[in-house]
């Protein structure tokens, strides 16, 4: 994970301090994420589109959906590719050219919440075709377009809502041949609104979607993924130094609680997209 300019030691004590009060310097309580925004349906020539802003950070997730074939392992599902992209002028420190290992840690940690928590009925015939020879193909590019800490679960936010609210052609099988039929469309089967949860551990103490000038003094940090409230998805730890397991335990149950209020806001978005679209 790259770092911030500032002095992490300085800031490690001050922030330690505050939280040790129940505070932060963003005057957030250290369980409390910061403002979130979601918009969908922004960019015309994608399947889907979402905008989603924490605090200062800003991701843009595109979805382009064609026909293609599936992989040798799951010849009955559509497949599901994920790339992320830092703008360098979303940061200082991010550098034009191929995805740097942190845009491709951006891309794995998004691809599993959504994959292994089986978000997407991969296997619905609106998405396989012919089974085993030509299935649907759904590419998920994520942007990072400005940077203030935590992309992870903007990022994540933001790939749900453009699966949940995405209108791709529905095909059908004619003499073999997978055409389209006519100008129909038809919505990406989901089964699940999977969310991630990032928090920060100094010495004792947790917080919830730090901002880069906390994430330049954390001890260490984990993302984790919910399927639902009850299941975990995705577990990633984006920073060097060691979690003890009573600390895990703990971390888990505080991130399961936080990912139901990130749910209930995402399906508030979705539910008022809907009812707006009608």
């Amino acid at each position: 994970m790259f770092q911030t300019q500032y002095p992490s030691r300085l800031i490690h004590d001050k922030i330690y301090e505050l939280l040790k009060q129940g505070k932060r310097m963003d005057r957030r309580r250290p369980l409390e994420f910061r403002k979130v925004n979601i918009s969908v349906n922004l960019i015309e020539k994608a399947s889907a589109s979402a905008l989603v802003s924490m605090g200062g950070t800003k991701i843009l997730v595109g979805i382009k959906v064609d026909v293609g074939t599936p992989y040798p392992d799951n010849p009955n599902q559509a497949t599901l590719t994920v790339s992320a992209e830092l703008l360098p002028l979303a940061y200082k420190t991010f550098e034009p050219g191929p995805p740097d290992e942190n845009a491709i840690e951006l891309a794995r940690v998004v691809d599993r919440c959504i994959r292994e928590s089986k978000a997407i009925e991969l296997e619905n015939e609106v998405l396989c075709y012919i089974p085993g020879q030509r299935v649907a193909s759904i590419y998920l590019d994520v942007y990072v377009l400005d940077y203030d800490g935590n992309y992870f679960d903007p990022a994540v936010l933001a790939s749900v809502a453009a699966l949940a609210t995405a209108k791709i052609p529905r095909y059908e099988v004619q003499n073999g041949v997978v055409k389209k039929a006519g100008d129909d469309q038809v919505s990406i089967p989901m089964r699940k609104f999977p969310v991630s949860v990032t928090m920060g551990v100094l010495n004792d103490k947790f917080l919830v979607d730090p901002t880069a000038f906390e994430e330049s003094a954390l001890d260490t940090s984990i993302v984790v993924g919910w399927g639902d409230e009850d299941e975990v998805a995705a577990i990633q730890k984006n920073r060097p130094g060691t979690i003890p397991i009573q600390a895990l335990e703990e971390l888990l149950e505080i991130s399961r609680k936080c990912s139901i209020e990130l749910r209930s806001q995402l399906l508030e978005s979705l539910k008022t997209y809907a009812a707006s679209a009608e």
